[in-house]
């Protein structure tokens, strides 16, 4: 076991490929876990005896439980090291899925994914702000590419695999499987994730005083806020649409449900190829790239929402994969740009609980618009969410240009 990692001491040595790996590793585990009931959404509304609707609203009792209990957890596990905290979670994860494997009824289903949802805002925000710990700032965006490209992974394989178990043997497999992997993930971190000293910027000397801010040209807690309302939007309307895309493909664009898997599998494939493009290009310009893939998902929707032309939907599905798949990361890369150090766990925290506001809010939309005026309506959700983000990425933009220029 590593001695904790100095600030940003790997700014002098090679870039930490193993440990972000890993990182990305507890983070397709992670979203996997959390986007489970999307993949499985048709049979486990049949053997629950509930409707789809029901079955997407699991995914929005996991993150508005995260919304309610991560400020207080974090607080809570404050100085509980960040290697110790993620062992933990994935440990809680673990126990989550196998009860939800078990589960006998919609209520308990229901309890599984609220123990879920306890752990989850407490992974991203040790787990968004440890890429940070590892390396120096210049870095920081082919970093976040590299773990974010986990959870491109998750919809790539995971979602894939879980609707493919769910059809071939059932779908309580499918969460019997994704526990045994949240314990051979555990073991990898155990192993190879360096701890760090998330404290450091806390006590300055022996005698625990705390160090007064210095400016740091470029972070401000406006850029933080807008970036955060940017994520949630940008998330509500995303999830609206993709915690159905189900029914959305099945009834809408008329894909046979035995194609799912590979439906989704394709999805997830541009996904990775958005997540490699910021690693080799768009991570380069976080800005542009942020309001390039913003433009390019709100074209998708309206063809989306327009068309009834099998081969214009498809395209306009995999500009919506690109899109979306780029842009979580950008979105985070520009929340950690903007965040002052001595604030870098809080604003995590505060990014962390925009996005599942984003994610729960979203699904419940989803449902409401599914039961009221039909699943041809979702494109519409998140084509609104990405114009008023554009609007808002771009005034920050502006307003930072602004900021340096009077320097």
């Amino acid at each position: 076991m590593s001695a904790p990692t100095a600030p940003h001491a790997s700014a002098a040595r090679s870039f930490p490929m193993a440990p972000l790996l890993v990182l990305a590793l507890a983070i397709f585990t992670n979203i996997s876990v959390e986007m489970l009931p999307m993949g499985l959404l048709l049979p486990m509304s049949r053997e629950l005896a509930v409707s789809e609707s029901a079955i997407g609203l699991l995914v929005t009792i996991f993150a508005f439980t995260v919304v309610a209990s991560s400020t207080t957890l974090i607080r809570l596990t404050r100085r509980v090291p960040r290697h110790l905290l993620v062992l933990t979670v994935l440990a809680v994860f673990a126990v989550s899925c196998f009860g939800s494997a078990l589960a006998p009824t919609y209520e308990w289903m229901i309890a599984f994914r609220v123990l879920g949802g306890l752990a989850h805002g407490v992974f991203w925000t040790v787990v968004g702000a440890y890429a940070a710990y590892l390396v120096p700032p210049h870095q920081l965006a082919r970093a976040v590419a590299l773990t974010s490209a986990g959870g491109s992974f998750a919809y790539v394989l995971g979602l894939p695999l879980a609707t493919l178990l769910g059809q071939v043997i059932g779908w309580r497999w499918s969460f019997a499987l994704f526990g045994a992997v949240c314990i051979v993930v555990a073991v990898a971190v155990w192993r190879m994730l360096p701890p760090v000293d998330h404290l450091r910027d806390q006590a300055t000397t022996s005698t625990g005083s705390i160090a007064l801010p210095s400016p740091e040209p470029g972070k401000s807690l406006r850029g933080v806020a807008l970036a955060i309302i940017s994520t949630t939007l940008v998330m509500l309307g995303h999830y609206a649409l993709y915690t159905y895309i189900s029914p959305f493909l099945v009834q809408h664009a008329g894909v046979p449900e035995s194609w799912l898997s590979g439906a989704l599998l394709g999805y997830g494939v541009v996904g990775i190829v958005a997540v490699l493009a910021i690693a080799l290009w768009l991570g380069k310009r976080p800005t542009a790239s942020t309001l390039a893939m913003m433009l390019a998902g709100i074209v998708a929707m309206v063809l989306l929402g327009l068309s009834q032309l099998a081969l214009l939907t498809i395209a306009a599905v995999l500009v919506w994969a690109f899109a979306l798949g780029a842009l979580p990361a950008l979105l985070q890369t520009r929340q950690l740009q903007a965040t002052p150090e001595r604030l870098l766990q809080q604003a995590t925290a505060w990014y962390t609980t925009g996005f599942n506001v984003g994610i729960g809010a979203g699904a419940l939309l989803g449902a409401l618009v599914l039961d009221s005026i039909g699943v041809a309506f979702l494109p519409w959700a998140l084509c609104a969410g990405l114009v008023v983000a554009l609007v808002l990425v771009a005034v920050d933009a502006a307003l930072h240009r602004r900021d340096l220029t009077a320097r």
